[in-house]
C-alpha cells in the first residue's frame, strides 16, 4: 500500500478510531468516566482533533509546528484547569495504543510515523501546560504583590478576601507581618519551603530594598498521642525566617486576629523598621513593641497610644503612688536610696513599689532598656494630665 492509499484508508477509519478511543478511555481511565458530560465531550474533541491532525501530519510532516494549535484549540480554555498534564499524557497514550492496534500490519513506516507523531504531541502538550503555568505564576505574583500592598497601606476593600482566597491562603487564625531588607540574591522558593516546614502560610512582597512577609498560622495536624499540636510562636517563626532577609534590621509586628486585620501589624512593623537603628543593641529580629519609645519619639500615634494604655494608665488607675515612685526612681538614676529620701520612705518601700509596678505592667524598671520605655510612657501620659498636683504628681523642688 503506497502513501496515498494509506492516507485514504486513514481518512475512512478516522471516525471509527475516535469512537474506539473514547470507549477505551472510559474503560481504562477512571477520571474520564467520572467527568461531567460537557467535559467528556471536550476531551472527545481533543482526541478527534489529534487523529485528524495525525492524518494531516502524515500527509505533510513539515506541519509539526501547528500540532499544538490543531489539537488543543478544539478544547475550551477551562479544560486546561480541569485536566492535568498527567491526564493529558494518559489520553495521548490511549489514543496512540488504539491507533497502533488498528494499523497493525499496515507497514513499519506507518507505525514509526505514529510513534514520532505521538512524541511531538506529548512535547506540545507539555509546552501548552508550561505556558499556562507560567502565565498563572505571573498572575499570582502580581496578585500577591497587590494584596501585600493593600495590607501595608491599610486600603483593604471588599475584594481583599477573594484575592486572598485566590492565592490559596489557608491561615486559620492569627497573622503577623515581618519587615526587613531584601537580600541581593533573594530565593522566594526557599522562603516558601521554610514556611511549609513551620506550618504557616506566607505572602511575600518585595518593594525595592524592603522585604515584607505576611505570615499566618495554618491548620496543624493532631499529634500521634491525640493531643493538641504545639503552635510555634511568631517570634520563633521570625527567627527561623531571619536568614531569608538581607543585612540590617528585621522587625516583627504584633499578632492580629485575621489576615484582613494585618494592616495593624504592618503599620507597627514599618514604623519599627524606620527607627530600629536608633536602638544600638536592637536584636535581630526585634519585636515592633520593643521599639515603642523610638516609634513614639518619631511621632507614631499608635506607639504613643500603646505606651499610655499599657504603662501609664494601668499604673495611674492602680495607685498614684506607683506613678510617683516610678517618676522619682527614674529621675534619680534608678537609685533606691535617692528615691527613698525624696519620697520620705524606707528603701524597702521603694523596692516593694517597684515590684508592684512590674506586676501591674509587666516591665521591670530596674533594667536600662525597660527604664527608657517606662520613662517615655510617663512623659506621654503626663502630657495629657492638666493638673499634675491634683492627680498626685508633685513637681520636684530644685535642689
Amino acid at each position: 500500500m503506497n502513501k496515498q492509499e494509506t492516507l485514504a484508508w486513514l481518512r475512512r477509519i478516522s471516525g471509527d478510531l475516535a469512537t474506539a478511543t473514547l470507549q477505551r478511555l472510559e474503560d481504562s481511565l477512571p477520571w474520564y468516566a467520572e467527568m461531567p458530560p460537557a467535559r467528556r465531550s471536550a476531551v472527545g474533541l481533543v482526541a478527534q482533533a489529534g487523529i485528524t491532525s495525525f492524518i494531516q501530519w502524515y500527509d505533510d510532516p513539515t506541519s509539526t509546528p501547528w500540532i499544538a494549535a490543531d489539537i488543543f484549540a478544539a478544547a475550551p480554555r477551562e479544560l486546561l484547569r480541569s485536566v492535568s498534564l498527567q491526564q493529558t499524557l494518559q489520553l495521548i497514550r490511549v489514543t496512540v495504543e488504539v491507533t497502533e492496534d488498528r494499523v497493525a500490519g499496515k507497514g513499519r513506516n506507518l507505525r514509526d510515523a505514529i510513534l514520532l507523531y505521538s512524541r511531538d504531541v506529548a512535547f506540545a502538550a507539555a509546552d501548552v501546560y508550561a505556558r499556562a503555568a507560567e502565565a498563572r505564576g505571573l498572575w499570582d505574583a502580581r496578585l500577591e504583590a497587590l494584596v501585600v500592598d493593600s495590607i501595608l497601606t491599610g486600603e483593604a476593600d471588599e475584594e481583599l478576601p477573594s484575592r486572598i482566597a485566590a492565592l490559596g491562603w489557608h491561615g486559620h487564625g492569627e497573622v503577623c507581618v515581618i519587615v526587613g531588607t531584601t537580600p541581593s540574591q533573594f530565593d522566594v522558593d526557599q522562603v516558601r519551603r521554610t514556611a511549609r516546614k513551620l506550618a504557616v502560610d506566607v505572602l511575600i512582597g518585595v518593594q525595592g530594598s524592603r522585604l515584607v512577609l505576611v505570615i499566618g498560622r495554618a491548620k496543624l495536624e493532631t499529634r500521634e498521642d491525640g493531643g493538641e499540636p504545639d503552635e510555634v510562636s511568631f517570634g520563633d517563626m521570625a527567627r527561623t525566617l531571619e536568614p531569608s532577609f538581607g543585612p540590617g534590621y528585621v522587625v516583627v509586628g504584633p499578632a492580629v486576629a485575621a489576615l484582613v486585620d494585618a494592616g495593624q501589624s504592618a503599620r507597627a512593623a514599618l514604623a519599627g523598621f524606620a527607627v530600629a537603628r536608633a536602638w544600638r543593641g536592637a536584636p535581630r529580629p526585634v519585636d515592633a513593641d520593643e521599639l515603642l519609645p523610638e516609634r513614639a519619639i518619631a511621632g507614631d500615634p499608635l506607639a504613643k497610644q500603646t505606651l499610655i494604655e499599657r504603662v501609664f494608665r494601668p499604673l495611674h488607675d492602680h495607685s498614684t503612688d506607683l506613678v510617683t515612685t516610678l517618676w522619682s526612681y527614674l529621675d534619680n538614676g534608678r537609685s533606691l536610696e535617692a528615691t527613698a529620701r525624696e519620697l520620705f520612705v524606707h528603701p524597702n518601700t521603694v523596692r516593694y513599689r517597684l515590684k508592684r509596678i512590674s506586676e501591674v505592667i509587666g516591665w521591670d524598671a530596674t533594667g536600662p532598656r525597660e527604664a527608657f520605655i517606662l520613662q517615655t510612657a510617663l512623659v506621654l501620659g503626663t502630657i495629657g494630665i492638666t493638673d499634675p498636683v491634683r492627680r498626685g504628681l508633685r513637681p520636684r523642688r530644685p535642689r
